[in-house]
């Protein structure tokens, strides 16, 4: 009988050890923090391991059109999954809108941004950060709601440009830039800033920021990558996006 027990015992952690995977997920610069929550919840209810790495989707675009290691790209913007897609590096049918994301300008320093945003126009700052739109779907955003707001050309002088949206938030963090336009999810968590002062921008000032992800040709066979899709499209990943500020496309 203890015989039949470990035999049974032996048969099912090998068909666990069979179907435990790893899989390895390119994560725009913005759903950091999400993301982090969401990969520990899935790896907790999932025997897999998930490992995170965080950048621009512009720097992601080209890491995986060289061979990048990955298995599923949660990008920042739509256009970018759509051209793997095209370009047969994602698998077509896996891509969909997982989020909607918020643009903010923040100051760490508390009062120092106004509810309205007048600081902008008042220019009582000496540097303004925010991420290279050539990279970075958050920069596009912010260019554009200066462009809106018509102070492109007054404030051009004062950028400080990183590489993704992240570089723009330590660029603030650091007070290196006095202000900065980052994401939502950056600095307000259950509807609550975290610290310093800060104000929405109106989304009628940008086009809206629709992140997609997709199954990359390299995890088309990981189980571990098929799951976490499936995953990210549930009512607990949704909980997590939405206590960071994030919406949700209606399916």
């Amino acid at each position: 009988m203890r015989r039949n027990l470990v035999f049974i015992f032996l048969q099912i952690a090998l068909l666990i050890s069979i179907q435990a995977a790893e899989v390895t997920v390119a994560v725009a610069s913005n759903f950091s923090l999400p993301m982090r929550k969401i990969a520990a919840q899935f790896e907790a209810e999932f025997d897999h391991k998930v490992r995170l790495s965080f950048g621009s989707t512009g720097a992601f675009y080209a890491q995986i059109k060289n061979g990048g290691p990955f298995h599923l790209l949660v990008a920042a913007d739509q256009e970018t999954p759509a051209r793997l897609e095209k370009e047969g590096l994602g698998l077509a049918g896996t891509r969909f809108t997982y989020a909607q994301g918020r643009l903010v300008l923040w100051s760490r320093q508390p009062g120092r941004v106004d509810k309205e945003g007048e600081i902008l126009k008042a220019g009582h700052f000496q540097k303004l950060a925010l991420a290279n739109p050539k990279l970075a779907p958050y920069g596009v955003a912010a260019m554009e709601a200066l462009h809106s707001l018509n102070l492109n050309e007054q404030l051009k002088s004062k950028f400080v440009q990183g590489e993704n949206i992240s570089q723009a938030y330590q660029f603030v963090e650091t007070e290196n830039a006095q202000i900065g336009f980052v994401a939502m999810s950056q600095v307000f968590s259950e509807d609550k800033l975290l610290k310093g002062s800060a104000w929405i921008v109106p989304p009628q000032l940008y086009s809206p920021i629709q992140q997609d992800a997709i199954l990359l040709l390299a995890g088309q066979k990981n189980s571990a990558a098929i799951e976490l899709m499936r995953y990210l499209k549930t009512d607990r990943a949704k909980s997590v996006m939405s206590a960071y500020g994030y919406s949700h496309p209606i399916q």
